[in-house]
C-alpha cells in the first residue's frame, strides 16, 4: 500500500497562498475523527502518488508521524491550472463499511474488429468494509460483437458477496454499435434536389 506524507495545515494561511508554495491542500475526516483534520502535501508527492492511485484507492496517510488507513473520497483538479487543488480522505474504521468508486477500465478493446465501442459508464458504486475494497474494475471485451453489451450486473464485482453494490445492475457499461458511415440519403436527395432546381 502506498504511503504519502502530509502536515497538519494552520488556517491562517490561505489555501491560495499554500498552491503558489507548491503544496496541495485536503482534509481527512472518518467516524473516529473530531470535525476533520486540515493537511497539507507537496504538489511533488501528490503528483507521484496519483500516477498509481486515484479517487477510491486505499491507502497509508502519514501525518507528521501518525499513520492512517485512508480512502482517497475526492480529488478536486484545476483543469485551468493543469494542477491538484485539494484531496479529500476518509480515515477508514476496519470494520465499518464504506461508500467508495471503482473505476472502470476496459481491456483489449484493440481486439474488436466490427462496430464501435461505446463506453458509457466510468466507474461503479459500491460498499464493503477497507479489507474489500477495489479501486478498479477490468472489463475485457475482446470478444465483444456488434450487439453486444456488458451490465454492472454481468461483471464479477456484482457476483461477490462482501461487496454491496450501488449502481444500477441494468446500468450499461459498454456496448458494440455497428459503424455507420455511409452518407445518409437524406443528404443526397437535397443534393439532388438542388441540382435540379439550379436547371430549371
Amino acid at each position: 500500500m502506498n504511503t504519502l506524507k502530509a502536515e497538519k495545515r494552520s488556517m491562517d494561511v490561505k489555501a491560495k497562498r499554500l498552491r503558489r508554495e507548491g503544496f496541495v491542500t485536503g482534509n481527512v475526516f472518518g467516524k473516529k475523527i473530531e470535525g476533520s483534520i486540515p493537511i497539507k502535501m507537496t504538489k511533488k508527492d501528490v503528483d507521484h502518488l496519483l500516477k498509481t492511485e486515484n479517487k477510491g484507492s486505499q491507502i497509508m496517510l502519514d501525518i507528521e508521524g501518525e499513520s492512517y488507513d485512508v480512502l482517497i473520497k475526492e480529488i478536486d483538479y484545476n483543469a485551468l491550472a493543469s494542477r491538484v487543488d485539494e484531496i479529500d480522505f476518509q480515515a477508514l474504521v476496519s470494520n465499518e463499511k464504506v461508500h467508495s468508486v471503482a473505476e472502470i477500465q476496459l481491456v483489449n478493446h484493440d481486439k474488436v474488429q466490427a462496430g464501435v465501442l461505446q463506453e458509457m459508464l466510468q466507474e461503479i458504486s459500491y460498499r464493503a468494509l477497507p479489507k474489500d475494497l477495489i479501486d478498479r474494475v477490468k472489463v475485457d471485451v475482446g470478444e465483444m460483437q456488434v450487439g453486444d453489451t456488458i451490465r454492472v450486473k454481468d461483471l464479477e464485482i456484482a457476483s461477490r458477496k462482501e461487496i454491496e453494490i450501488l449502481s444500477d445492475p441494468e446500468s450499461v457499461i459498454v456496448t458494440v454499435t455497428a459503424v455507420h458511415n455511409v452518407v445518409p440519403e437524406t443528404d443526397a436527395e437535397a443534393a439532388e434536389n438542388g441540382a435540379a432546381e439550379a436547371k430549371e
